[in-house]
């Protein structure tokens, strides 16, 4: 068996080892103002480090396979976190993991489809895995956003919702409000991201291509492709969660259920 990557792995840690100054830097100064994040500091790097060492490894392995099937078991187990995450934020949303995690896969699934029967991206591991990757995070971000601020704004505004409904409105008529200002709420990131990529901040995927030896005008064409999908994910995956979690917001008699509003 060839280990020649794994030397180039262990001598590729060099510069990381090296950058955990900075991280120094950041503990003294939490010491010294007493903010007591030291601990919290030393745990989020070592669970960096040991999470990215691992999925480094498990790609190396995917990305040597010759078969697609390792695609769609990354897929699913990303999908998988991503729902539980954001069902987390969302937690008083009935049974708000699962949600979120068909409202992400109908999302980023619908979205992946698209870009590979355009042919924007070859169905191969090492293009996919990263782009579903990006699809998926932004998308469970969102979810979680829209279902948590759809059940905050229909109980700060219960009063509204059960007079519409008294005068003969559909659940779905009652909160139309709630819904579009909670997908405004939490698609407006991602928007307002769009707007000012490149002015303010370079993009992961174009910043990697840069430093990688990609010239920039390869990097924003394909930071061009990512903005769209980002929008396209995360606009579905919303959307989704909306269609999919208002109706546990209400009985079979179109009244709202009382045990959803009265949690914190």
């Amino acid at each position: 068996m060839d280990w020649e990557w794994l030397r180039d792995f262990g001598k590729g840690m060099i510069k990381p080892l090296l950058a955990l100054a900075v991280v120094i830097m950041a503990m003294v100064l939490s010491y010294l103002q007493k903010l007591g994040l030291e601990g919290e500091m030393i745990y989020a790097i070592f669970r960096s480090f040991l999470q990215l060492s691992i999925i480094g490894f498990v790609l190396q392995f995917i990305f040597n396979q010759h078969t697609s099937i390792w695609i769609i078991v990354a897929y699913f187990f990303m999908v998988s976190v991503a729902g539980y995450t954001a069902g987390q934020r969302a937690k008083h949303v009935p049974r708000g993991k699962y949600v979120a995690g068909a409202s992400i896969l109908t999302g980023t699934a619908v979205t992946m489809a698209l870009l590979v029967v355009l042919n924007v991206f070859p169905f191969t591991p090492r293009y996919i895995i990263p782009v579903a990757g990006m699809m998926i995070g932004n998308a469970m971000t969102v979810t979680g956003v829209t279902m948590k601020r759809l059940r905050d704004d229909i109980k700060i505004q219960i009063n509204l919702v059960e007079t519409a409904l008294a005068l003969g409105a559909t659940p779905r008529q009652a909160t139309m409000q709630q819904v579009k200002r909670s997908l405004v709420i939490a698609l407006s990131p991602v928007l307002d991201n769009a707007k000012t990529v490149g002015l303010i901040s370079l993009p992961g995927a174009m910043t990697g291509l840069i430093m990688g030896g990609a010239s920039p005008l390869e990097a924003i064409q394909l930071q061009i492709i990512v903005m769209n999908m980002l929008i396209g994910a995360t606009t579905v995956s919303s959307i989704m969660s909306t269609y999919l979690s208002w109706p546990s917001f209400f009985t079979k008699a179109y009244q709202l259920q009382p045990k959803v509003f009265v949690a914190e």
